[in-house]
């Protein structure tokens, strides 16, 4: 099922396709409880603006972080799939083209390991 639109490429943002602008909306109000959790205690706080459900190229990312190029994937069951880890290898090698660093976490990670998660996070800072 994918659209043939075209990407917008502009100056300023990254290229995304125009037909996932209302999907990323509704993924926005339909976060899973680790997204939400990351949001809520962590991620709308953060140092940097970080953006949810972000249209980059023809993917929606989950959290994007503009100012460090930085893109968080928090991962559910049907990422563990042979057809998910494939999906998920080419889609980072995308996104690694446009020069932003991928990291990811399973939903087990953020909901029970919080702090660690957080802490590898922080490590993408720059040093200042």
């Amino acid at each position: 099922m994918h659209n043939h639109f075209a990407l917008i490429n502009s100056d300023f943002h990254l290229p995304y396709n125009p037909a996932l602008i209302e999907r990323a909306k509704v993924l926005r109000k339909s976060m899973t409880k680790a997204e939400q959790k990351l949001w809520y205690e962590y991620l709308r706080g953060f140092k940097y603006r970080v953006l949810r459900q972000r249209p980059i190229a023809h993917f929606i990312v989950d959290f994007y972080c503009s100012a460090l190029k930085l893109v968080i994937e928090i991962d559910g069951e049907s990422h563990f799939t042979e057809t998910g880890i494939i999906y998920d290898e080419a889609r980072t090698k995308v996104l690694e083209r446009y020069g932003l660093r991928v990291i990811r976490f399973t939903n087990e990670e953020v909901l029970q390991e919080f702090e660690s998660v957080c802490t590898q996070i922080e490590a993408t800072l720059p040093f200042e």
